[in-house]
């Protein structure tokens, strides 16, 4: 479901975007060339600061967004997703954050007033709350990071996981080409 805010904005989406009919996507969003809108994704700018402005939700291009995947933000935060990133199922990423390009959020992880860095992999079930990460950092599955956690202690992301990453980023274009030829069948 594509709507307006109350503020009445309308998200922008580009032509070759694919976003799955049971995806709500509301208010002053922006969705890039070839991303991927999975089923049942929520993706909210609606909410305005004191003085009644809000920065939009951006959706980088050849990007992806997952089932059940939550993306909102506080008193008109901006969001920013790269390009080439993905946002595995049921992550919840809440503004104020960026994402960088080439990111990877594993399953039902957490972002929160944050920033992740280029190349970042950030595995299953973790949060990242109020801390930013640097490029090709790496949160192992189940990790909490906060604004007093010691980054030193977490090695850089690996060639394998890198690679993972893109994989999941290329197979997830290819689904946007899959699903929009086959959008007109039903």
């Amino acid at each position: 479901m594509i709507r307006k805010n109350p503020s009445g904005d309308l998200p922008v989406i580009a032509e070759s975007a694919y976003v799955d009919k049971t995806a709500i996507i509301c208010g002053k969003v922006i969705i890039g060339e070839n991303v991927f809108v999975g089923p049942y994704a929520v993706i909210r700018a609606d909410e305005v600061d004191a003085s009644g402005a809000m920065d939009p939700i951006t959706i980088g291009a050849n990007s992806n967004i997952q089932d059940g995947v939550v993306i909102h933000s506080k008193s008109g935060a901006a969001v920013n997703i790269g390009e080439f990133t993905s946002i595995a199922h049921r992550s919840i990423v809440h503004g104020p954050c960026t994402v960088g390009d080439r990111v990877f959020i594993g399953f039902n992880s957490v972002l929160f007033n944050c920033a992740v860095g280029d190349g970042c992999v950030v595995r299953h079930n973790s949060v990242v709350d109020g801390r930013d990460l640097p490029a090709a950092f790496y949160v192992p599955s189940t990790t909490r990071i906060g604004p007093n956690t010691d980054l030193s202690q977490y090695p850089p992301v690996s060639v394998s996981a890198s690679e993972f990453s893109e994989d999941v980023a290329r197979t997830n274009v290819d689904l946007v080409r899959g699903y929009k030829a086959l959008q007109n069948e039903f």
